[in-house]
């Protein structure tokens, strides 16, 4: 399940600290960049693999050190003076029938010219937003009716915070009025009570398979045991009408007969994967209502996992659950990333790659869900408040873990100096330490890693030609605790149960974590041996901390990589505001530049054609909850 407003509070202590406008190149691509091969970015994760690859080779290694800003624009949506709403613009923006198309934070539609940022046209979907979650749209989807011709044959699919599926006409954003009503579909129809419509709702970008538009949910976490359940349904692309349902609860519990679906039932808020030719697609889901307490004794059975659906029919095929029971907020965080497995033998294996916020990566064949590097069952704690714990947890040998550190240790603690590292050290020993996985106490207890990670939403980047997987991932320690109903209000109300969970603070009296940097991290994984090649700290604490505390550190970061054929890994994400180019081979960073507010985003590339230009494209607005530079920028770069 996506995270809540008051899940960053302990984070945004890290360190301590108008109209739309345009301006840029005049769009005539020069001669010299003539030849090469063009590649696009028409969905999300640049194809329904998820691997975030660009075949473009304009940029290279060597030339990267050149690129200029070559437009931005603004999509206007930034917070009020004094609105407590928490913004993060995150979107990514897709490259289809010759205009970019993004979304801001409150479901502004943007079509853009992509060669000069010029606007085309934008529709403001005015989702009705009422707090309660962070506001956020990481992407749209676009689709063309293969049947038809003129107007609305070429559709923008935008879903909305308050879950709203919207079908727009790619060429002039005007809604398509035989899609549902009016041009939208209700997705709260047929979910029972919701007692706010910002609690369901939609962040990621909808799928696209075939004449079906396929999405999930983002429903709040911590609060009620009793929530609308996580279906995933796929709408026919032309009308709107409900063509398979999927909700993940227990086999034994009935699917729902499209009028009514199971309560609380795990969702499904990150990106989904698709292997066309083999019909399935790849769902990562979260956990069952309610995160930090146990629920119904089967209610997570394809909880916290990754389950594969027929796409014709969306029944299940077969489902590796990555967390047994729960109770961290430890759910599948991004999309599967698909990818031909080589094997030291020579063999190749259709696999799947997911991040988790374990810090593990697992490694399936995407045919049966069977691991490829061996997974172990390790040992963990059951003691704490609650009965039922699963007695063992799932470890992947290899890939190399993110989070390296099993159990954290005093020795582990970190200080500037010899004063705050003691007092981190004291505060550690305090806390109730049983390793990863550690259950909830009535006493505070170690979070790590917390639940942004390990790995979160930004997922993986895979470069197939170098077979190099390129992971971002944080490395933070948190504490926690259960305490009763009765008293000040808590982080998170977990109504239906007799606890409310509230968060201990531990960063430093300078406002750093009080674990041992780096605290982000950027990795180059080889894919046949599961061997780490490099792993460098991302970020640094400049733009959040004065000097002289501009320390490469390495920084907590949301957000993800992209790759390309010329050997080049784009990442922005961190709390700095710097977007930067790394050589995918080793880790040398080639390339950084300031950005008007931090990239809490995954970049984007494109090339039109053989004479152009090769684009690359971010979102720059900051994260709210973050309390860093705030912006609504979209920044576009390329080679004079």
């Amino acid at each position: 399940m996506p995270k809540t407003e008051n899940r960053w509070r302990w984070l945004t202590a890290l360190v301590a600290v108008a109209a739309l406008a345009l301006a840029g190149c005049d769009g005539k691509p020069s001669t010299s960049h003539a030849g090469g091969p063009v590649d696009g970015w028409p969905v999300w994760g640049q194809s329904h693999l998820g691997q975030r690859y660009s075949a473009n080779t304009q940029i290279t290694p060597a030339n990267v050190k050149d690129l200029k800003v070559a437009w931005t624009y603004r999509t206007g949506d930034l917070s009020a003076p004094g609105e407590k709403a928490t913004l993060a613009f995150e979107a990514t923006p897709i490259l289809a029938n010759n205009t970019l198309y993004l979304c801001s934070p409150r479901n502004r539609i943007a079509a853009l010219d992509p060669v000069t940022g010029k606007e085309k046209w934008m529709r403001d979907l005015k989702p009705h937003i009422n707090g309660g979650t962070v506001i956020v749209c990481r992407g749209v989807s676009y689709w063309k009716d293969s049947q038809a011709s003129g107007a609305c044959s070429q559709r923008i699919f935008a879903a909305t915070i308050d879950g709203k599926m919207w079908a727009l006409d790619a060429d002039t954003g005007k809604p398509c009025e035989g899609f549902g009503a009016g041009g939208r579909i209700d997705l709260h129809d047929n979910l029972g009570f919701i007692e706010k419509p910002a609690l369901y709702g939609v962040s990621s970008a909808p799928t696209i398979v075939g004449d079906m538009v396929i999405t999930g949910s983002k429903i709040i976490d911590f609060h009620n045991v009793d929530m609308p359940g996580g279906v995933v349904r796929a709408l026919d692309a032309r009308d709107g009408h409900v063509v398979w349902a999927f909700t993940a609860a227990p086999p034994s519990v009935p699917p729902g007969d499209g009028k009514t679906y199971p309560r609380s039932a795990p969702n499904v808020w990150a990106p989904m994967s698709v292997d066309v030719d083999r019909k399935l697609i790849f769902l990562p889901t979260g956990t069952p209502q309610i995160d930090a307490v146990l629920g119904k004794d089967d209610w997570d059975y394809y909880g916290s996992s990754v389950v594969a659906l027929n796409t014709d029919t969306g029944q299940p095929v077969w489902h590796y659950q990555f967390v047994h029971k729960d109770i961290w907020d430890y759910d599948t965080p991004a999309q599967p990333m698909l990818f031909d497995y080589k094997g030291p033998d020579g063999k190749t294996v259709p696999a799947l790659a997911q991040a988790t916020k374990m810090g593990y990566i697992f490694v399936l064949n995407r045919e049966n869900g069977a691991p490829i590097f061996p997974v172990v069952e390790m040992p963990v704690s059951t003691s704490g408040l609650q009965k039922g714990l699963s007695p063992t947890q799932p470890i992947p040998e290899l890939p190399e873990h993110e989070v390296q550190i099993t159990k954290m240790q005093d020795s582990d603690m970190f200080g500037f100096g010899l004063i705050d590292k003691w007092d981190c050290q004291r505060r550690f020993r305090k806390l109730k330490n049983d390793g990863i996985f550690t259950p909830f106490y009535a006493e505070s207890s170690v979070d790590y890693p917390v639940s942004v990670g390990g790995m979160d939403w930004g997922g993986l980047a895979f470069d197939p030609g170098r077979n190099m997987l390129i992971v971002n991932s944080n490395n933070v320690i948190g504490a926690h605790h259960l305490a009763p109903h009765a008293g000040p209000d808590g982080y998170s109300p977990l109504i239906g149960t007799p606890y409310r969970q509230v968060y201990d603070n531990m960063m430093s009296m300078f406002g750093a974590p009080c674990n041992a940097p780096p605290w982000g991290r950027l990795t180059g994984i080889n894919m046949t041996t599961g061997k780490k090649v490099w792993e460098v700290p991302l970020g640094t604490s400049r733009d959040e901390a004065p000097w002289p505390l501009w320390f490469h550190l390495g920084v907590p970061n949301q957000g993800g990589a992209i790759t390309t054929a010329s050997g080049l890994t784009f990442i922005a994400a961190t709390t700095d505001r710097y977007f930067r180019a790394f050589e995918t081979e080793t880790g040398k960073e080639l390339w950084r530049v300031s950005l008007p507010a931090a990239g809490q985003s995954m970049p984007m590339t494109f090339r039109l054609d053989a004479n152009g230009k090769q684009y690359v494209v971010l979102s720059a607005g900051g994260h709210s909850a973050l309390q860093n530079k705030q912006g609504d920028y979209v920044v576009a770069y390329a080679l004079p």
